[in-house]
């Protein structure tokens, strides 16, 4: 299969550009960024499930200990001419798409087995073969359609619907799965000349805008939204603080670390190592809230990483 049939306008940007691929770049980048990710989003599962405070309150604390860091770091190292935008417009949208993609994630993670909301967040290739058939006018062959029917049951696998174990909560990784797939094909097409960190500058400043939008709400209106959802502000005991800080170093990694893999190589290439997300988060669920998936859980998460991985691979 041609390098641009699964990912529509991803892969094709290599004729586009002037830039070249670095393709050890990327993937060692990668599996830094999701060892950060898994590790900061079963911190985050902890806060969630104790509903120590709300996740509105947790996006704008979060970036706005984050964004100055990230700042001044960028200017002493690049200047600020480097960080110019290129297109506030394609900055803007993507870090939109990725504060909506964080907010469904997050919000199922106290409901769910951490291992089982990184499978179905990890359906994320799938979506990008069908968007590349249905919206992207790419030609997907037989094998990525077998992806795309092996990873459904996968999901099946897990969801179970219909059954005693079923859990809705389980299709919020899913759209989250929707979501990041859009904003990492918006990265590769449309941002691929943005400086790393001012693609990084944009998300936190959108994390801050859309939480303190959320806090504003809960102020004028604080019965509207309970638990992790919750729009109030609450005062952070010690623990709370070290937690955000904790979050915040790691937001640093993750949000600079996926724009220069998805810049360094190929999507297909940076995705297949992408899945090392589902490893560590079985590791987390193991070790931190003594999670052990069942036996047709396992299943599902292994039908969905091997789909994930036929999805990406690129035809020679």
């Amino acid at each position: 299969m041609a390098p641009s049939s699964i990912y529509g306008g991803v892969a094709m940007m290599s004729s586009e550009t002037t830039r070249r691929d670095n393709v050890p770049l990327g993937v060692g980048t990668i599996l830094a960024t999701v060892f950060a990710l898994s590790f900061g989003d079963a911190l985050i599962k902890a806060v969630g499930a104790g509903a120590s405070f709300g996740i509105w309150q947790l996006f704008a604390v979060r970036s706005l200990l984050a964004l100055p860091v990230l700042l001044g770091a960028a200017l002493l190292m690049f200047g600020a001419g480097a960080l110019r935008p290129q297109s506030l417009f394609w900055i803007g949208i993507r870090s939109a798409l990725l504060v909506a993609m964080w907010i469904a994630y997050y919000v199922s993670l106290p409901l769910l087995p951490l291992p089982v909301a990184a499978a179905a967040y990890y359906t994320l290739p799938l979506f990008i073969v069908v968007f590349a058939a249905l919206f992207g006018g790419e030609t997907v062959g037989p094998v990525q359609w077998l992806a795309v029917a092996i990873g459904f049951l996968g999901v099946l696998t897990i969801l179970r619907p219909g059954g005693d174990s079923f859990q809705a909560a389980a299709l919020l990784p899913i759209l989250a799965a929707m979501l990041y797939a859009v904003a990492m094909i918006l990265t590769r097409t449309h941002c691929r000349n943005e400086h790393p960190v001012t693609l990084a500058l944009g998300l936190n400043a959108m994390f801050i805008s859309i939480g303190v939008a959320g806090l504003g709400y809960g102020a004028m209106r604080p019965e509207a939204m309970t638990g992790f959802l919750d729009a109030e502000f609450v005062p952070m005991a010690f623990e709370e603080w070290r937690s955000l800080v904790i979050l915040a170093a790691l937001l640093i990694v993750a949000s600079v670390g996926t724009a220069i893999a998805y810049q360094a190589a190929p999507a297909s290439t940076v995705g297949t190592f992408d899945f090392a997300y589902v490893a560590f988060a079985l590791i987390w669920g193991l070790v931190i809230f003594d999670e052990h998936p069942d036996a047709l859980g396992l299943l599902g998460i292994g039908l969905i990483v091997g789909a994930g991985v036929i999805a990406v691979r690129r035809r020679r």
